[in-house]
């Protein structure tokens, strides 16, 4: 057991799985936790409604892993983010680390992030560490860091650290940041916490290496695109209000982005959806609709 900030952990490294039908390819993942050189961590996985053998599939490792805790949990379909939020109540590991079931790890994974931790020897104000993506272990389409490493919050990956990370957050500071869960919506991006924390003041400190290698997928979130924001609007609405407040954005700025919200949603929502989900006066959405309604009809 593991006293960490006022707290007992049972390991160092929770590894977090949501995964939905992926019992065709979450083996990858599953076998690249087996080659990891350290084996402080569990896997705990949160199967999100799965209607193909996903369940069994797991069931039958758990019986068979010896080297790691398996803990796995059924939910009727939720999207991603509520099982992150059902995961954090789970979890028995100082860090927290959530990894697609459609990716894998280099085999150094955990043993990079506990090291990295461990170098940050006044953790005061940091809230995780984060390692860099690859499309293989040894290939990124990310920008090089030119130091070691880069310490910044989550809202610096706006603007000097590009690209999608690997973030490992401290558990119990994950726990103060759940996502929002609208009725009717079942996707939300992650960066709404993310964005939260930083606001907040927390630091994370960003490394070059590759940990985790990603293939984007047909039935991947990432290849779903805008439609997943536009099915989901009220989530999809707080993060652009926020990441603008958090950034202090100009004026000029927030209308822009106001303006690319509303005719994103403007095809499916009426105009009291859009204003409500994107915090704005209405009259502002009505205008920027009979601006468009103008400017097709003068094409035509």
């Amino acid at each position: 057991m593991r006293l960490a900030k006022g707290l007992l952990y049972k390991m160092k490294v929770t590894i977090f799985t949501p995964t939905y039908n992926r019992a065709y390819i979450i083996s990858k993942l599953y076998m690249s936790l087996k080659r990891q050189q350290v084996k402080d961590f569990e896997w705990l996985i949160v199967d999100d409604g799965s209607t193909d053998n996903t369940e069994s599939l797991v069931k039958g490792w758990i019986i068979l892993e010896k080297s790691f805790s398996i803990r796995y949990y059924k939910q009727k379909n939720g999207g991603k983010c509520r099982a992150i939020n059902r995961a954090l109540d789970l979890a028995q590991g100082e860090l927290f680390f959530t990894v697609d079931s459609d990716d894998y790890l280099t085999d150094d994974a955990i043993k990079k992030i506990i090291v990295w931790e461990a170098a940050i020897h006044d953790k005061t104000g940091f809230c995780g560490i984060a390692g860099n993506l690859g499309t293989t272990p040894y290939d990124t389409p990310n920008s090089i860091i030119e130091a070691d490493y880069f310490e910044g919050t989550a809202l610096d990956r706006y603007r000097n650290i590009d690209g999608e990370r690997a973030m490992v957050f401290y558990t119990d500071i994950h726990r103060r940041y759940k996502y929002p869960e609208f009725e009717g919506e079942n996707f939300i991006t992650e960066a709404v916490a993310w964005n939260r924390m930083a606001n907040d003041g927390y630091k994370i400190r960003f490394y070059n290496d590759i940990i985790w290698v990603y293939e984007y997928r047909e039935d991947g979130l990432t290849k779903s695109g805008n439609k997943l924001f536009i099915n989901n609007p009220r989530g999809y609405g707080l993060w652009l209000y926020e990441k603008a407040k958090f950034e202090h954005e100009s004026l000029l700025q927030k209308l822009k982005m106001i303006y690319t919200f509303t005719c994103d949603l403007a095809p499916k929502y009426n105009t009291n959806v859009i204003a409500e989900c994107i915090s704005a006066p209405r009259f502002l959405i009505m205008i920027i609709n009979w601006g468009q309604k103008i400017y097709h009809s003068v094409k035509r």
